[in-house]
Parts: structure tokens; C-alpha cells; sequence
């Protein structure tokens, strides 16, 4: 068990997809997402193994959650700035968390 003063640590935002390929400087298939998280945090980016349910031009326009402030982590070979979140399907393939109503860029998961 963790204290709620725990998961307050963990700021996850959502966030629109303005830019989306195919990393090709990855070693899995995966794709380079730009993030709008709001005029206050920015635009941030990141690579996710997405590749089994969403195209790249499909993605973009669409709001995804995202772990804002995690340190910056090398993928493949590029820098990813945020963690963009998922659940596993039943073979671990990613499934994005995506609000079902337009959130506001930079909104707050409470």
C-alpha cells in the first residue's frame, strides 16, 4: 500500500499529439510522438511500441495520458521526455489511456 501523498509524487497530464512517425532510430518498432501538454509545461516527446494498433497519421490529433515528470530516458537513440501510458493487452502489446472527452492540455489526473 502507498499513501495518496505517493501517487500526488507522479504528475500524469494529458496531453495532443501534434507530431507523429515511425522511429526509425529505434530497435523495435515503435513511434516518435510530439506532445502538446499546454502553453505551462510545453511540448514534450517520446518513443512508444504503439505500432500494433495505431497508425502515426491516426494518432495525430488525439489526447494521451503521459508521466511528466519522470528524468529524461534514452530510447534507442533518441531522449524521451515523458512516459506515454498504456494497459497490456493480452499480449502485452500497449493500449494507449485516452480521455473520452476533450481534457484541456497540461489537465491533471487526480
Amino acid at each position: 500500500m502507498i499513501n495518496y501523498s505517493d501517487f500526488e509524487k507522479v504528475d500524469i497530464r494529458v496531453g495532443t499529439v501534434i507530431e507523429a512517425k515511425l522511429n526509425k532510430k529505434s530497435n523495435n518498432p515503435s513511434l516518435y510522438l510530439l506532445i502538446d501538454f499546454g502553453e505551462k509545461i510545453g511540448k514534450k516527446k517520446t518513443s512508444a511500441q504503439l505500432t500494433k494498433y495505431y497508425l502515426a497519421e491516426e494518432l495525430i490529433g488525439k489526447q494521451v495520458a503521459a508521466v511528466i515528470n519522470f528524468p529524461p530516458k534514452q530510447i534507442g537513440k533518441m531522449i524521451s521526455e515523458v512516459l506515454v501510458l498504456g494497459f497490456p493487452d493480452d499480449e502485452n502489446n500497449p493500449v494507449l489511456v485516452m480521455p473520452s472527452i476533450k481534457i484541456s492540455n497540461g489537465g491533471k489526473l487526480f
